[in-house]
C-alpha cells in the first residue's frame, strides 16, 4: 500500500530526527573527531560493498559513459555559474556582498562524492557511473573551482595556490578512502560477491547510514561554530530560497534533459544526483585557503545550507526513484511472458 503523499518518508523523518538531535546535542572536540572517524569508516565500508556488488562489466561501463559524464560536468560547472551570475541583480541586494559572494562559491564548487553515490544507490541507478562521474568532478574542481570564483567575483585571491593545496588533500581522500576500498572490493568478488548480493540490504543499511553520519555532522559542526547566530532569520530565509532556486533550477534541466536525450532511468538517476550536488567536504576547506583574511564564516554559510537542503531534497527523491523502480519492475518481467504467449 503506497503511502500518502503528504505523510514523509521514513528516511525523512530519520533526516528530521538527526538535524533536531545535531541541533540539540552537537558533538565537538574528541567527540567530533569520532564521530568523523565512524563516518569515514562507513564510508570506506560502503565502497568496499559496492565494489564487491558491482561487476566489473558494469564497471567498465560506467567509466565509458562520456555523454552522462559530460552531462554532469555542464550541470556542475557551466549551469551553476551561469545561474549564480544571472541571480546576483535580484539576490545581493537582499544579502549583502559577502553572503551572495558565498552563493557564487556554491556556483563554482565541484560535485559531492560519497552522498552522490549514496542517492544513486537508494534511487536504483547507475551506481558506476555515478562513483566515475562524481569523482571526476572532484578532482576537476580542484583547479577549476578557484579560476570559477575569480572569474565570477574578482576574489582570486591565492587560486594557484589554493589549487596546489586541494589537489594533495582531495586526491589522496578520494583515493584512500573511495578508491582503494572500492579497489579491494573488486578483488574480494570472487569470494564474497554471491554474499553481498543476498544480502542487499545490508548496502540498503550502509548507503542511508552514511548520509545520516553526514547529516548530523554538518549540523553539529553548524550548531557549534553559531554560524547561524551572525545572520537574522529573514537573510536566513533568503539563502535558504536562493538553495531552493539553484537546486530545484538544476534538477529540473538535468530531468528534462536527460529524458530529451535519450537516457536510460538509471543514468537519469546518476545525472540529477551527481549533477545537481555541490561538496561541503572540499568545499569548507577550499575556502578557508581562497577567502584568507575575509570574513570565511559568512563566506561557508550558504553552502552549509545548501548542502543541508539538497540532502533533504535528494532522500526524499531517491527514495520515490526507488518506489517507481520497483513499480516498473514487475511490469518489465510481464512484458516478455506476454510477448512469448502470443501465438
Amino acid at each position: 500500500m503506497r503511502r500518502p503523499a503528504f505523510i514523509p518518508d521514513n528516511f525523512v523523518l530519520l533526516l528530521l530526527a538527526t538535524v533536531a538531535l545535531a541541533s540539540l546535542l552537537p558533538v565537538h572536540g574528541t567527540s567530533a573527531q569520532a564521530v568523523k572517524w565512524l563516518t569515514n569508516a562507513a564510508v570506506a565500508g560502503l565502497f568496499f560493498l559496492h565494489g564487491a556488488k558491482l561487476s566489473r562489466e558494469a564497471v567498465v561501463a560506467g567509466l565509458l559513459h562520456w555523454r552522462l559524464h559530460l552531462t554532469v560536468f555542464s550541470a556542475t560547472f557551466v549551469l551553476f555559474p551561469i545561474l549564480g551570475l544571472a541571480l546576483r541583480p535580484l539576490f545581493e541586494p537582499l544579502i549583502g556582498p559577502t553572503l551572495y559572494l558565498g552563493v557564487l562559491f556554491i556556483c563554482a564548487l565541484p560535485s559531492t562524492v560519497q552522498s552522490s553515490i549514496a542517492f544513486t544507490s537508494i534511487g536504483k541507478g547507475n551506481v558506476p557511473a555515478a562513483m566515475c562521474s562524481a569523482s571526476t568532478s572532484n578532482i576537476v574542481g580542484i583547479a577549476l573551482t578557484p579560476l570559477l570564483i575569480a572569474a565570477m567575483a574578482s576574489t582570486s585571491s591565492a587560486g594557484s595556490s589554493a589549487a596546489g593545496v586541494m589537489s594533495w588533500h582531495s586526491a589522496a581522500g578520494i583515493v584512500g578512502l573511495l578508491l582503494l576500498p572500492f579497489v579491494a572490493g573488486q578483488i574480494a568478488q570472487r569470494w564474497i560477491g554471491g554474499w553481498v548480493a543476498r544480502h542487499r540490504g545490508m548496502l540498503k543499511w550502509f548507503d542511508q547510514g552514511s548520509i545520516l553520519l553526514v547529516v548530523y555532522s554538518a549540523f553539529s559542526e553548524a550548531t557549534v561554530e553559531g554560524l547561524y547566530q551572525q545572520v537574522s532569520l529573514g537573510t536566513l530565509g533568503i539563502l535558504v530560497g536562493i538553495s531552493a532556486v539553484l537546486l530545484f533550477v538544476v534538477m529540473g534541466v538535468l530531468v528534462l534533459f536527460s529524458r530529451r536525450a535519450g537516457f536510460s532511468r538509471e543514468d537519469e538517476v546518476a545525472i540529477v544526483f551527481c549533477g545537481s550536488k555541490k561538496t561541503l567536504a572540499s568545499g569548507v576547506p577550499m575556502a578557508q585557503i581562497l577567502f584568507a583574511g575575509q570574513a570565511v564564516g559568512l563566506i561557508v554559510l550558504p553552502i552549509m545550507v545548501f548542502h543541508q537542503l539538497q540532502l533533504m531534497v535528494c532522500a526524499s527523491l531517491a527514495k520515490r526513484y526507488a518506489r517507481r523502480a520497483e513499480e516498473a519492475a514487475p511490469a518489465a518481467a510481464e512484458a516478455p511472458a506476454a510477448q512469448a504467449a502470443r501465438p
